[in-house]
């Protein structure tokens, strides 16, 4: 039997062997959301940058500059990490250059990967179904805060966790938790979430809407993955 594992934090993949496994990273609020929602209208591409300065410099090459630092738009940024910033005609066959504060340096640590996909609840039954027919281990990866856990990230573990829990055996208690946490909030995720600490950040950003559009379940049916350090569809 394939297994499946979490990690909670960015800050516990040296604990990992990835060789071998797909890696799922997750920011639910937001990083990971606005990928996926910008390659289900159309973006060419996404290069994510764990460094703000390397990402800026991309602007010059033709790339829309796209991402936050503690929530907020990057100045000289053409773009912030709002998901309704990346809906519409007009980012079709765009070449974005993203950084977060949390789900682009997720995505750094997840390299050593056999592959990594990006997933979130706006995806959720593709990248099961992904996992589900695919071959290796997984290994979900939750980009956290500041190498912090978060809320939203686990719960989104333990909804895969939970939906492949016949297929997929846990390598250790991480998985377990996730899945009963998901299992006690899946009733009213928004209700679950309402004093988590992400929440009340994005609540004083006044940017509430995004966190409600997140927790919309398959949404979309892109799958974005990494190919040489580039996100396509």
């Amino acid at each position: 039997m394939k297994t499946i594992d979490v990690c909670l934090s960015p800050e516990l993949m040296h604990l990992y062997d990835v060789h071998d496994r797909t890696v799922v990273v997750v920011d639910i609020l937001r990083a990971t959301s606005c990928m996926v929602t910008a390659f289900a209208h159309g973006v060419e591409s996404i290069t994510p940058f764990a460094q703000l300065e390397k990402c800026l410099t991309m602007k010059t090459k033709g790339y829309v500059t796209s991402g936050e630092r503690d929530g907020k738009k990057v100045e000289g940024f053409d773009k912030g990490n709002s998901p309704f910033e990346y809906m519409g005609d007009q980012v079709r066959g765009l070449k974005i250059a993203f950084t977060t504060t949390n789900g682009t340096q997720a995505i750094e640590k997840s390299k050593g990967a056999k592959e990594v996909i990006i997933g979130s609840f706006l995806n959720l039954n593709t990248v099961v179904k992904y996992l589900l027919l695919g071959e290796n281990n997984v290994l979900i990866v939750c980009a956290g805060w500041k190498g912090r856990v978060n809320l939203e990230d686990t719960l989104f573990a333990g909804a895969i966790v939970e939906k492949l829990k016949d297929y997929l055996g846990p390598d250790c208690d991480a998985p377990l938790a996730a899945r009963h946490l998901y299992n006690q909030a899946k009733a009213d995720m928004t209700q679950f979430l309402s004093e988590s600490s992400h929440v009340k950040r994005l609540n004083r950003l006044n940017i509430h809407k995004d966190f409600e559009f997140c927790l919309t379940t398959d949404l979309y049916q892109v799958l974005p993955k990494l190919k040489n350090g580039v996100l396509v569809a």
